[in-house]
């Protein structure tokens, strides 16, 4: 390209996330290896330390502490995360109101033209960025600067963790030429193996190419990564509310794998009333249903159902969730952990019923599930459940239900269901 910055996009990636966090809370273990995911029984975070013992994510935690005997496994704290989470793109949009948040801890921010407001290159305006959450979070971002979403996305993988790498439109061709094609968002194993086959080994092999071929080769999504990786923007920035989702789906693991059905069947039902708390929370509507068993030896066992009409109503879909449990569910087998999730999304409107439904009984389950749900918002979720999970109180108890410290450490007047929407701090004085 022509010029250095057309455009100028961020993507800021926290280098793992969930243990720096862990780590931040409690400066106590900083340089130490730290995991998260304690009650999954699988690694969710680890920390750089830990990473450069050969632990990594979905490691089980058997594997890892034979890896590493002093390994400090902890539970996940999604409530504290998210906090962190909050007040990091809050930092962000200090800098530019154009921020894109993509997951809990990764972001595009579009930053062009801010060198007028700052009277600072793009680049020192990206490092005071990542300056201030280091800063403010102790946590440390990779960030990565360029002309577009796609290249700012390799950028900040570039220089993990704490890196900052600036790709301007004029080194675009020196940053792609030694790029792995497997590096880039979008191309996964077998598109590697299929570009691998012409001869495409890097990312700059891959824009070498002509348009017309790739297209042909690899269709639209091939195309567009071609114009992004080549700096001609087809990805923008958004910052309105995400498109709506196309399914939600909850899982739990168990504790300790289990035999009884009236506690498998449980949990699932849980499952479906945390599912359906969020569809509500969306103002959305499923017609699509299904669950999905987990035995102890990982293999999976699954249905799913098309109902009537849309609905958003708990109770409604109870009597399905039966059935494919029942359909399921194979006496004395162990498992280790359920599924439920919902498809065929809609927005809510106004309901359309068949000429025989019971429309009142219909409409009583709709008052019934938003009246829960205000209930739950003042006394703490699940405070008002299905019958059903009173089989949840006789479950095994294992050094894998033990809470995050934050559910343990309450200030007054604070429950394990409610609390101030702040971490908590363990400093040692």
């Amino acid at each position: 390209m022509l010029y250095p910055f057309p455009a100028a996009i961020i993507h800021l990636d926290a280098d793992a996330f969930f243990a720096a966090v862990e780590q931040a809370v409690n400066p106590a273990l900083k340089g130490k290896p730290v995991v998260t995911g304690k009650e999954r029984g699988i690694i969710a975070s680890a920390s750089y330390e830990a990473k450069a013992l050969g632990i990594k994510r979905a490691l089980s935690l058997l594997e890892a502490r034979r890896l590493c005997p002093q390994l400090v496994v902890l539970p996940s704290d999604y409530e504290t995360y998210s906090l962190y989470s909050k007040r990091m793109f809050h930092i962000m949009r200090r800098f530019t109101p154009m921020v894109e948040e993509s997951s809990i801890d990764e972001a595009y921010a579009d930053i062009g033209g801010m060198r007028r407001v700052f009277h600072e290159p793009y680049e020192d305006i990206a490092l005071q960025m990542k300056q201030a959450i280091h800063g403010e979070l102790d946590i440390t971002v990779s960030v990565g600067l360029s002309v577009t979403k796609s290249l700012a996305k390799l950028a900040s993988k570039h220089k993990k963790p704490d890196g900052l790498t600036v790709v301007p439109g004029t080194r675009i061709h020196v940053f792609l030429r030694d790029m792995p094609v497997g590096e880039i968002c979008g191309i996964g194993p077998n598109s590697v193996v299929l570009l691998g086959k012409y001869g495409i080994k890097t990312a700059y092999d891959f824009i070498c190419r002509d348009r017309d071929w790739v297209s042909k080769l690899l269709g639209k999504p091939g195309r567009e990564l071609w114009d992004e990786l080549r700096g001609q923007s087809v990805y923008t920035v958004t910052t309105g509310e995400r498109a709506p989702q196309a399914s939600i789906s909850k899982t739990k693991t168990f504790s300790a794998p289990s035999r009884d059905g009236n506690f498998v069947y449980a949990r699932l039902v849980r499952n479906v009333e945390s599912a359906f708390i969020k569809l509500r929370r969306h103002k959305l509507k499923t017609r699509l249903v299904g669950i999905l068993l987990r035995h102890g030896n990982y293999d999976e066992e699954g249905f799913e159902a098309k109902l009537s009409r849309p609905t958003s109503a708990t109770h409604e879909v109870l009597p399905m969730i039966r059935l494919l449990f029942d359909k399921t569910y194979r006496p004395g087998a162990e498992y280790r952990s359920a599924m439920v999730f919902l498809g065929a999304l809609t927005e809510e409107g106004e309901d359309q019923f068949d000429l025989f439904e019971d429309r009142l009984r219909l409409e009583q389950m709709v008052r019934a599930s938003r009246a829960i749900d205000e209930i739950n918002q003042r006394y703490g979720k699940h405070s008002v459940s299905v019958g059903t999970s009173l089989f949840l109180q006789g479950a095994p108890v294992t050094d894998k239900d033990a809470p995050p410290a934050r559910k343990k450490n309450l200030l007054k007047g604070e429950s394990r269901r409610q609390r101030l929407n702040i971490p908590m701090l363990t400093i040692n004085v």
